[in-house]
């Protein structure tokens, strides 16, 4: 593996690991480690008091980022009939059915997100070993399964951006780019902890979130301080 350069090294020594940071400080040195040759991602990881093997406490949804990814998506929309045009015009990548599902099955996977409407989840239903894991598969709770194609194709652009928690009890998920301002990172920061707040069991007992880290795809991790509010 090759060693960080010195300016990777200058940057890595400014972040005390045990050390939570306030967020606008956190974001700061989030970006400074992000010295990759292309515009990294920032992602933050959140440790949860729930326990994912329980139905309700299984957190999974959606919140779309106000100042968006800074990433646009392959969209793959399974549909038929109206919908199928009504998708297509929106821009989606790829439109079907039974010829996607065989396609994918034989290891295809040249798209980034998944939509449904309900009529067809008979035929996503088998793809739930391949799509599952990769977090891909259609969900309510998620708005991709749905008749309404286009809005959720647009929200997907927007910055829509799903999220389930891991057997760990942790939920990861990007906010934005290295290329993005301290200011609109920690706005999409906010609005995922909002949305992760809003959706805490009632079932979760003592302190819910119990670590959160803030990184770039090559960065340091950085502890960001979490104040209940």
């Amino acid at each position: 593996m090759a060693k960080p350069g010195k300016r990777m090294r200058e940057a890595l020594e400014k972040v005390e690991v045990l050390k939570e940071y306030e967020l606008m400080e956190a974001v700061t040195l989030a970006k400074e480690t992000a010295q990759a040759k292309f515009d990294e991602s920032m992602d933050v990881a959140v440790r949860l008091g729930v326990d994912s093997r329980k139905a309700d406490q299984n957190i999974r949804g959606s919140v779309l980022l106000p100042r968006g990814t800074g990433k646009k998506f392959r969209i793959l929309v399974f549909a038929k009939g109206e919908k199928e045009a009504e998708a297509k015009e929106a821009g989606a990548e790829f439109v079907g059915g039974e010829d996607l599902m065989k396609k994918i099955q034989d290891g295809w996977l040249e798209f980034d997100r998944v939509v449904a409407t309900p009529d067809m989840m008979g035929v996503v239903g088998r793809l739930g070993k391949v799509l599952g894991p990769r977090g891909m598969m259609p969900n309510p709770k998620t708005g991709t399964v749905t008749f309404g194609v286009k809005e959720a194709i647009e929200e997907i652009q927007a910055g829509k951006v799903d999220f389930r928690v891991d057997k760990a009890g942790t939920v990861h998920a990007p906010v934005g780019k290295a290329s993005f301002s301290v200011e609109d990172l920690a706005e999409n920061y906010n609005a995922l902890m909002a949305e992760l707040i809003r959706l805490k069991p009632s079932s979760s007992k003592g302190r819910y979130v119990r670590g959160v880290s803030l990184s770039s795809t090559m960065g340091a991790g950085i502890r960001v301080a979490f104040v209940p509010s």
